[in-house]
């Protein structure tokens, strides 16, 4: 059959092979609302964050205790000079909300770098090597999975003390083992394909291997995981600094935050609704965009 013959047979012949990857991925991220609407609300509080100095009507550090615990706007009793109100110190709510941003945003994607880096190593010499080496690691996940993240976290934080870099480390090295899980599967999965085998022919060294033809293939699977594991991580933060043992005062952290309007949440709620709300959306628009990036990524939607 001729090339004319096969355009008139199928107008668009000529038209796809011309769109670009890159356009056929805008395409459909641009078509999945879930994306959108995560990507969208995530970036607005990336920037909020990234702007807060110039942004935050007040300092989130100064306190000012004839002011305190001024209802937010909305309030009858509530002005425009503090939009949120202020806490029980005085200090500016949504100053602090806007500084509490920068560290759940910090702690979540710190955490979920440190533990992506090692339990996509262990996933991948598990289940790349197999043998010794997958009955080891396992092992390891399998004594990972069976303590606690939060009585763990909470123990390890009583022992050093809690602060912000404190408990980077402790997510960091307690997250890891979704990643492993993860991974492992996926490359057990991929390790015996034709393309594999095909690059062992050709003389392909074993990190040529598993970083150009394994780790791509599995991006999707991190992708899903990664997003997962940097909402748990931003929560586990709010938990300890709620018990205490997280973030110390006077940083403006979320969890902090609720902690401190919990002795007031029944005559003051916004106290605690507001940074509620404000984990709520944060959480919601990561596992949005993670689902979205998965669903346009994955190879069977690559058309």
């Amino acid at each position: 059959m001729s090339e004319a013959s096969v355009a008139a047979a199928d107008p668009l012949a000529e038209v796809l092979p011309r769109i670009s990857p890159f356009a056929r991925f805008l395409r459909r991220a641009l078509g999945h609302n879930g994306l959108l609407i995560g990507g969208g609300v995530l970036a607005a509080i990336v920037l909020m964050a990234l702007a807060a100095p110039l942004i935050a009507p007040h300092d989130p550090y100064a306190q000012d205790v004839a002011r305190r615990l001024i209802p937010p706007v909305w309030d009858a009793k509530g002005g425009w000079d503090h939009v949120f109100g202020t806490d029980k110190l005085g200090r500016d709510y949504l100053s602090r909300l806007i500084y509490g941003a920068r560290i759940s945003l910090m702690i979540g994607c710190l955490a979920a770098a440190i533990s992506g880096v090692i339990g996509t190593t262990l996933g991948v010499a598990a289940g790349y090597f197999g043998g010794r080496v997958d009955a080891a690691i396992s092992y390891l996940i399998t004594t990972r999975l069976s303590m606690p993240v939060v009585l763990v976290a909470l123990a390890v934080a009583s022992l050093v003390g809690g602060s912000l870099n404190i408990v980077i480390l402790v997510l960091g090295f307690l997250l890891w083992d979704r990643f492993a899980v993860v991974t492992r599967v996926a490359t057990q999965q991929i390790c015996h394909a034709e393309y594999i085998a095909a690059a062992r022919c050709i003389g392909c060294s074993t990190w040529r291997i598993v970083f150009s033809e394994i780790l791509p293939n599995i991006l999707n699977a991190l992708i899903v995981v990664a997003t997962l594991e940097m909402a748990h991580a931003i929560l586990l933060e709010a938990t300890l600094s709620f018990l205490g043992l997280g973030v110390p005062p006077p940083e403006p952290s979320w969890g902090l935050m609720i902690a401190e309007g919990k002795s007031y949440m029944f005559f003051k709620p916004w106290v605690i609704v507001i940074p509620g709300v404000a984990l709520l959306v944060l959480v919601l628009a990561i596992n949005l965009l993670g689902d979205g990036v998965r669903d346009v990524t994955a190879p069977e939607n690559r058309n």
